[in-house]
């Protein structure tokens, strides 16, 4: 028993027990998982998968701007990314509203803007190594600071989305209801609320993912739940025990590998998105099953 003991031990525990910056780490993406996939999950049924990734994107000028004020300051950079993400998000909406774009237009065009913008800015005032770690992250970096940020972040999106879920769920499935009833706040008061979330969450990911990275985290697992689970909640749930289950091994395969913890992290989200088209209910390997034998 302590031959089979020793090595799970050395294997799956003992980078936590022993080193703090793993803790942290461990923290951080567990906060992170709490948070942001029930976010994808609602991207994906407002069918807004892409505006994650356009608004990880548009986020980069900001933290670029916080980086040539005060260097790495995590305050500065993150203070940055959030107000370039909702200055993003408004001018994509003024643009659909005044023009005859669609806002997922006008959100491509921007964000695709905005990231040559936030490249060059760190380009030119950086070196290589900054530029590497504000795009990709380091979970395994993650010092007292960013933890702290990451989770009040998280738990402050927790107790909002709790608080908003009623109306957001409504106006998510039945926005022509919610308007004719003109029961409670209007509806863009909830897209709003519900865009300024992702990208406090989306700033929150940059320290330990990357500002390339972090909207995986948000929606790989939210995809993968949908073909587990009909139901609302257990996708909510599904999800962030996938995000969950993929921080934790991305962490432990980055430490023993050395391997950048970033998209270690979200090529473990990959692999159990993979899992869930072939395995869950919603995927090829029960459709498949259940075709064959109404045929036969």
């Amino acid at each position: 028993m302590d031959i089979l003991l020793g090595p799970l031990w050395d294997t799956l525990f003992s980078p936590f027990a022993e080193f703090a910056f793993m803790r942290r780490a461990l923290v951080a993406t567990l906060a992170l998982s709490l948070s942001a996939a029930p976010l994808g999950v609602f991207l994906t049924l407002r069918r807004m998968s892409l505006l994650g990734d356009a608004l990880s994107h548009a986020v980069l000028p900001g933290v670029a701007i916080g980086f040539m004020v005060s260097g790495l300051s995590l305050t500065a950079m993150a203070l940055g990314g959030v107000l370039a993400g909702l200055l993003v998000a408004g001018i994509a909406g003024a643009v659909s509203r005044f023009t005859t774009l669609k806002e997922d237009a006008s959100l491509a065009a921007i964000y695709l803007v905005a990231l040559a913008l936030g490249v060059t800015l760190i380009a030119g005032h950086g070196t290589q190594l900054d530029l590497l770690h504000i795009l990709f992250g380091s979970a395994l970096g993650v010092d007292a600071s960013g933890l702290l940020l990451v989770a009040g972040v998280a738990t402050a999106s927790v107790l909002a989305l709790a608080l908003m879920y009623r109306g957001l769920v409504l106006e998510t499935f039945d926005p022509v209801f919610m308007a004719a009833h003109r029961s409670g706040l209007p509806a863009w008061v909830w897209q709003q609320g519900f865009l300024m979330l992702v990208v406090l969450n989306l700033v929150a990911g940059f320290q330990t993912l990357g500002t390339l990275m972090a909207v995986g985290l948000m929606m790989l697992p939210a995809v993968s739940a949908r073909l587990w689970h009909d139901t609302l909640p257990a996708q909510l749930l599904n999800a962030s025990a996938q995000a969950a289950l993929a921080g934790v091994a991305g962490l432990l395969l980055s430490y023993h590998f050395d391997t950048p913890s970033g998209p270690t992290i979200i090529g473990c989200a990959g692999v159990l998105y993979a899992a869930s088209l072939l395995l869950a209910p919603g995927g090829w390997l029960p459709r498949w099953w259940g075709t064959t034998h109404r045929v036969a």
